[in-house]
């Protein structure tokens, strides 16, 4: 009973979120300089009678309270507008980029997670540990997009090892994604290792050292188990970190995805398609976040008594 009732404290907090979230996005819409109509407008003619059919068809005649509550309404319901550039459904413009982004971003997170998960228990020794651990300050230091030039400088321009853009085939997909990795690995490295640290020190260990373990078994067995809790913790941060990066890293690599669709929108003042992307942002956060609540109650069962 008590586990069902956090998992409706945490569905319900999400949604919170998510209207918290559509809420500010749209606020920031009517913020935002300039008018919707110049903006669906934009290049194409601009007469007084089109100006009137524009305000008609998108009811931007409505009061501005009746316009928001339509527009949560229609997006609970997945109706998310129409893009003004492309005059589309976002939906489509969104899921037409979708699995690039997607793609990429559960790619650079299992080689981060896994990059992690071998450093924290290979770099044990004083000197390995120092090694890591300034590496690892270098690459949480480094923004992400100077790290994927470099690596562009070295292995694409120089060896010819990797595509310089686009996304035809794997090759394509290994710098973006190791760009992206590098200093999700570094954050989860140093979290792993401390929580290995104090974990090695708690009484269950002892406990399993004195029936004959070995130490790779004590380990692998419970130390790195109760050092994966901090780092499930940081899911959402995992989450958002991949969703910022992405923007930029696509754009760096020329990728198709999200990232160009969202500079495309801010740059053109496509309002839908940008709300839609903060929207988007939101419920990836909300969902990453309430898995990671879950899986440390599954991980350790006395969050669950408390």
């Amino acid at each position: 009973m008590a586990a069902q009732v956090i998992v409706l404290r945490r569905i319900g907090t999400g949604l919170v979120v998510l209207w918290v979230a559509a809420t500010a996005a749209y606020l920031a819409l009517l913020a935002a300089p300039g008018s919707t109509v110049d903006s669906i407008i934009g290049d194409g003619a601009d007469t007084p009678l089109i100006r009137s059919q524009i305000v008609q068809e998108w009811h931007l005649d409505r009061p501005a309270v009746v316009q928001y509550v339509d527009y949560l309404w229609r997006a609970a319901h997945g109706d998310l507008g129409r893009s003004y550039l492309l005059q589309r459904p976002v939906r489509d413009v969104l899921g037409a980029q979708l699995w690039p982004t997607l793609k990429l971003a559960l790619v650079a997170a299992v080689l981060g997670i896994a990059l992690a998960l071998v450093l924290a228990v290979t770099t044990r020794r004083p000197w390995s540990r120092r090694v890591s651990s300034t590496a690892e300050l270098v690459l949480v230091s480094t923004p992400p997009f100077l790290i994927g030039l470099v690596l562009l400088s070295v292995f694409s321009f120089q060896l010819g090892l990797f595509p310089v853009s686009g996304d035809r085939g794997a090759a394509a997909l290994v710098l973006p994604a190791v760009t992206l990795a590098l200093p999700i690995a570094g954050v989860l490295t140093q979290v792993l290792r401390d929580g290995i640290d104090r974990a090695l020190d708690e009484p269950f260990v002892i406990t399993a050292r004195a029936r004959g373990l070995r130490e790779r078994a004590v380990l692998a067995r419970h130390a790195l188990r109760h050092a994966l809790l901090p780092a499930v913790s940081l899911l959402g941060w995992l989450g958002g970190t991949l969703l910022g990066g992405v923007v930029i890293i696509e754009t760096v690599f020329g990728r198709p995805g999200l990232g160009q669709v969202t500079l495309q929108a801010v740059t053109s003042e496509d309002m839908p398609v940008v709300l839609a992307v903060v929207v988007f942002s939101a419920f990836a956060y909300v969902v990453l976040n309430t898995a990671a609540d879950l899986a440390c109650l599954v991980i350790d069962p006395r969050l669950r008594r408390s």
